[in-house]
C-alpha cells in the first residue's frame, strides 16, 4: 500500500472508530508505530485530523471536547521515541511483588505498557491519566491517591494527598523533571509540585528519576532534591557525556538507553 493510500484510509478508520491509537493503526494497517507516528504528524500538519495523547481523534472533536488540552498530552509528542525507551528502560526495574509510586509526566507514563506481566505487583500514583492507563490492568493493585487537580498535568496535590502518604510506603519511586543541573540539582517552578514531590520521594527506598536529554543543563525556580538524592537517572542516546560523568561523579547511576 502506498504512504498516500495508507493515510487516507487512517483518516477514514479514525473517523469511524470515533479516534485510535497509535498501537491499533500499527496493527489495523500492518506498520510499525513509528510509521504510525510519523503519518499522524503529517495528517495534523496538513489538518485532517486532530493529535491526540497516545493516537489521533477525527479533526471534527477537536472543538467539542468541552476543556483545553492539557499541556501534558501536547509534550508527550516531543522526544516520544526516546521517552518510550525510557520507559521500557524503566520498567525493566520494577520487579514481582513491588511496590511502587509512579509520579506525574510524559515519560513515566510509558513504563505503564511494559509492566502487564509483573504478579503481585502494587503501584502507587498521584496522576489521573497514569490511574486510567492502569485500568486495563485488573491483576495490578493501584492506589490513587486524591488531592487538589493541578489541571495541566493531570496531578493531585496537596495536603490530602500527603496525608494519604504518611501511612504508605514504597520500595520505588519513578518520576519524572523539567530540569537536572549537576551543581543546582532536580528543579521544577509549580510549588505545589515541588512539595508533593518531596513527600514522594520520602517514602520510598529507591528513587529513579526518568529524563531525556532535552532537560539536562537546565534550572527551574525551585530545587526539588540534589543530584545525590536519587539512586538512578535513566536517559536518551543523546545526553552529552559531560553530563552523565557529573551525574556519576556524585554517585548516581546513569542508564543510557
Amino acid at each position: 500500500m502506498l504512504d498516500v493510500e495508507r493515510r487516507q484510509q487512517m483518516i477514514t478508520f479514525i473517523e469511524q472508530q470515533n479516534g485510535a491509537t497509535v498501537e491499533e493503526l500499527s496493527r489495523h494497517f500492518e506498520v510499525s508505530e513509528a510509521t504510525v507516528r510519523r503519518d499522524i504528524v503529517q495528517l495534523s500538519k496538513r489538518g485532517l485530523i486532530a493529535r491526540a495523547y497516545g493516537g489521533a481523534a477525527p479533526k471534527s472533536h477537536q472543538h467539542t471536547q468541552g476543556f483545553p488540552e492539557p499541556p501534558l498530552f501536547r509534550r508527550a509528542a516531543l522526544q516520544a521515541d526516546e521517552k518510550q525507551c525510557i520507559g521500557l528502560q524503566a520498567a525493566r526495574h520494577v520487579s514481582d511483588g513491588d511496590t511502587v509510586i509512579i509520579a506525574g509526566g510524559t515519560t513515566t507514563t510509558e513504563m505503564i505498557p511494559h509492566l502487564a506481566d509483573r504478579r503481585k505487583l502494587t503501584i502507587i500514583t498521584n496522576t489521573l491519566n497514569i490511574a486510567m492507563r492502569l485500568a486495563a490492568f485488573p491483576h495490578i493493585s493501584v492506589i490513587v491517591l486524591g488531592g487538589m487537580l493541578r489541571h495541566s498535568e493531570l496531578s493531585m496535590l496537596g495536603l490530602l494527598m500527603e496525608h494519604a502518604l504518611e501511612n504508605l510506603r514504597a520500595d520505588k519511586l519513578f518520576m519524572g523533571t523539567p530540569a537536572i543541573h549537576v551543581d543546582y540539582g532536580f528543579s521544577a517552578d509549580d510549588m505545589a509540585e515541588v512539595h508533593s514531590d518531596h513527600v514522594l520521594m520520602s517514602v520510598a527506598r529507591e528513587i529513579t528519576v526518568l529524563a531525556d536529554h532535552t532537560k539536562f543543563g537546565r534550572i527551574a525556580t525551585m530545587r526539588v532534591a540534589p543530584i545525590k538524592r536519587v539512586q538512578r537517572v535513566i536517559t536518551d542516546a543523546a545526553v552529552h557525556a559531560d553530563d552523565v560523568k557529573a551525574l556519576q561523579d556524585h554517585g548516581v547511576v546513569v542508564e543510557v538507553v
